[in-house]
């Protein structure tokens, strides 16, 4: 008989008809419901003080800084192997957000904001990605997920199948043939331990493409799939709990109790089973030393002896990170879960795979929320901060993003002012705004007076509310939700194989360097150092009498 951990919170003991958790607040609503009762700070624009110190010197001297540290490269010590790939996905976050990201941060860290950097831009390879799909020009989270992970573009909205399976539309023989793995099976087949992090449910669309095959990416749970269609596919919670790779998967943290059945939330439900089924149960039913959590407390616990560990922390998506700092002391943040998935996986001798997805970008950015979005971004560089501190030189990091939003940051604003402030004094705008989306409705004013031709409401009058994080964006036009964007996004990697990842590539190019660089999957083959595991690990010599005597050894024996 397995032994497992069962380790519930005790607010939901006997829950398992309903339950009640507190409403997050992630969800496109904009109302402020008064739990925000501080200001975040006021931030203002460089002095003439400030701008005077950086002069020629202050300058040359940073460049002269900037080239030395390039010029030492990675001391040549990288392995040739990638023993470990961390894979972070920061769904939504397009350029524009990576740099009002740093000066949110800057900003609040005591900086003027521009000239900060997040961890992963110092990493030595930056790259473009081309991220349409099969067909559409601008794509969603589940086909680009697909593309990144198992290698092969695909349709708009579909998951671990490629062009030949049609979005919303099932037919078995089609969909047998259609299968893709990705980059989590290529590292079970090498005997590596794999796992996903998210801040959204686990059966969502970027962490469903690391194991999950489905023709529509919100056929989560059973009741969402058409009836006629039941009988020969299963819905992604269960391909999570039932099928490999997601079955073997040795961390599994992020969102949705609901979609795997552990309790019914009527009054905050997004895909409630109807068969009957808790996944949770049958997740722990066939694991040895496997542990079940709900709060922050207990993966803290959990993570000292579990082999396995799942971790559900909300009926659906968490909370934003603004909130969740606040509000929900027992959620664990993003950079909490990866340190946890980390000190699981690390057991492994033989490396591991983890996807840390930061998925509340995106959501924030769908409805014109940029200071969550900025937060979330804010959020994610704590978490690849931690991946950088828990790992060595052996291990692939990747951080890039699935898309971008249609976000801009414009106007002739000053030095150091805020990032969510005016960009400019006369007819007042503010430096974050949206091309589209729910924003519009907020701020069109079609009887405003004070500006001719301006049919917008007076900004000056929201002074007060701008550091309201559930204040909207202005957008130029109105749509429910804010769209996606096309344009490129940056990729950014360090470790072994990441010299690969320079230029502008094809979004599911990446998966094919992981491959390569890893020793995993179907390039394994091609790198000419996966047959030597001791070149994962073991620096070559540099002395001359060293390097002379590594020669003769093929002469000597």
């Amino acid at each position: 008989m397995t032994r497992t951990i069962f380790l519930f919170a005790l607010s939901l003991l006997g829950t398992s008809d309903s339950a009640t958790f507190p409403k997050y607040l992630n969800k496109h609503e904009i109302e402020d419901n008064g739990l925000y009762t501080e200001n975040y700070p006021e931030i203002r624009p460089a002095s003439e003080e400030d701008l005077l110190k950086q002069d020629e010197r202050f300058w040359f001297r940073l460049g002269s800084g900037t080239l030395k540290q390039r010029l030492k490269g990675d001391g040549g010590d990288v392995p040739k192997v990638a023993r470990n790939v961390v894979f972070f996905l920061a769904d939504g976050m397009g350029a524009t957000t990576t740099t009002a990201g740093r000066i949110y941060k800057g900003q609040r860290a005591g900086k003027l904001g521009e000239e900060h950097s997040f961890s992963f831009e110092e990493f030595p390879n930056v790259a473009l990605v081309k991220n349409y799909c099969v067909d559409q020009q601008v794509p969603d989270s589940g086909a680009t997920a697909t593309a990144l992970f198992s290698g092969v573009k695909t349709r708009y909205k579909t998951i671990g199948v490629d062009a030949k399976s049609f979005f919303g539309k099932f037919d078995k023989a089609t969909y047998e043939r259609s299968k893709l793995d990705s980059f989590m099976v290529w590292a079970q087949d090498a005997g590596k331990a794999t796992g996903i992090v998210t801040t959204t449910r686990i059966t969502h669309a970027t962490p469903a493409a690391t194991y999950a095959r489905t023709p529509h990416r919100d056929w989560e749970c059973d009741s969402s799939i058409p009836r006629t269609y039941r009988a020969d596919l299963k819905d992604i919670a269960r391909q999570l709990v039932e099928d490999a790779p997601g079955k073997n998967f040795k961390v599994i943290l992020g969102g949705g109790l609901e979609a795997l059945g552990y309790a019914k939330y009527p009054n905050a439900s997004t895909c409630p089973r109807e068969d009957g089924l808790n996944l949770t149960a049958r997740w722990l039913g066939d694991k040895s030393k496997a542990s079940f959590v709900v709060g922050k407390a207990q993966l803290n616990r959990a993570t000292e002896e579990a082999d396995y560990l799942l971790g559900l922390f909300a009926p659906s998506h968490l909370p934003y990170e603004l909130s969740r700092k606040r509000n929900y002391p027992d959620v664990p943040s993003l950079s909490d879960m990866t340190r946890a998935a980390l000190k699981v996986l690390r057991k492994e001798p033989k490396g591991f795979a983890l996807m840390v997805e930061a998925g509340l970008i995106d959501r924030a950015h769908h409805s014109n929320l940029a200071r969550f979005a900025l937060g979330e971004t804010d959020e994610l560089d704590e978490a690849v901060a931690v991946a950088l501190r828990e790992t060595g030189t052996d291990t692939l990091i990747i951080v890039t993003s699935d898309h971008a939003h249609p976000i801009t940051l414009k106007g002739y604003p000053a030095r150091g002012n805020d990032i969510f402030g005016f960009a400019n004094e006369s007819v007042p705008y503010q430096t974050l705004s949206y091309a589209i989306g729910p924003g519009f409705e907020y701020h069109y004013n079609a009887n405003a007076t004070k500006y001719a031709d301006f049919p917008w409401r007076d900004l000056f009058a929201d002074e007060s509310r701008l550091r309201d994080p559930f204040y909207q964006q202005h957008a130029g036009y109105y749509r429910y939700e804010s769209t996606h964007s096309g344009e490129d996004v940056p990729i950014y990697s360090k470790g072994p194989g990441t010299d690969l990842l320079r230029g502008v590539v094809e979004q599911n190019y990446v998966a094919h360097v992981i491959s390569y660089a890893a020793c995993i999957g179907p390039h394994a083959r091609l790198n000419s150092d996966c047959g030597d595991t001791s070149r994962a690990s073991v620096q070559l010599p540099t002395t001359p009498v060293a390097i002379l005597a590594l020669l003769l050894v093929p002469i000597l024996y």
